[in-house]
């Protein structure tokens, strides 16, 4: 478990967190961040098109790794892993998701925002989180603070996040990439701008390869 969710988190600086509300612009929204440079896509499940947007991109976009999102109940990592997804992501964590996380047949993040968060899930098996909120949840001088006493575990950092301070969350050494919405804007998809779209990829990607 811990190499398939290193192989997602260590696949591309930015994650698009990605709300589709109309399964006919799944495709093309793949397509256009892939354009842009970003290849592993967190499809949130807060909406009735989630699943078959999955299932859309797994048939028709080569090349890309897509994940379910908004996480919140056992029963979906089994919908999420029979629609085709390679991962699923939580916005915290439960006992029992912790459990079937680790015996699911795909990559599994819970989320923590908390050291005894932390400290649960490490005791579960995991070495690997999404920090949410991020920002509310004390930022980059949290994740800081953290790597102090805990150096070996990897963090996807989320909320909040955008195009003014998602450099600083990766140039922490215990972040593997981040995730945001601010390359997928809703006004964006609703337009089916899909070169705007590859446009803000393109700059997030040039933006990490530009790093000192």
């Amino acid at each position: 478990m811990s190499t398939q969710v290193d192989a997602v988190l260590n696949s591309a600086p930015v994650m698009p967190v990605l709300v589709i509300e109309r399964v006919e612009d799944a495709v093309p929204l793949a397509k256009a961040l892939k354009a842009g440079g970003l290849n592993v896509l967190e499809v949130t499940l807060r909406t009735d098109a989630a699943l078959d947007a999955i299932r859309a991109i797994v048939a028709e976009v080569e090349g890309v790794i897509v994940g379910a999102g908004t996480v919140t109940k056992v029963a979906e990592l089994a919908e999420v892993e029979a629609a085709g997804a390679t991962f699923a992501i939580s916005p915290g964590a439960t006992a029992g998701l912790l459990k079937a996380g680790l015996e699911s047949g795909i990559a599994y993040l819970p989320a923590i925002s908390t050291v005894s968060e932390l400290m649960n899930g490490l005791d579960a098996g995991y070495s690997a989180f999404k920090f949410f909120p991020a920002e509310a949840s004390g930022g980059v001088a949290m994740l800081k603070s953290i790597a102090g006493p805990f150096p070996d575990v990897r963090f996807c950092p989320t909320g909040g996040i955008g195009p003014d301070n998602f450099l600083d969350y990766l140039n922490l050494p215990n972040v593997s990439c981040v995730g945001g919405s601010w390359v997928v804007p809703a006004g964006l998809i609703r337009q089916q701008d899909w070169e705007g779209i590859t446009a803000l990829a393109t700059a997030a990607v040039e933006r990490v390869g530009e790093r000192g």
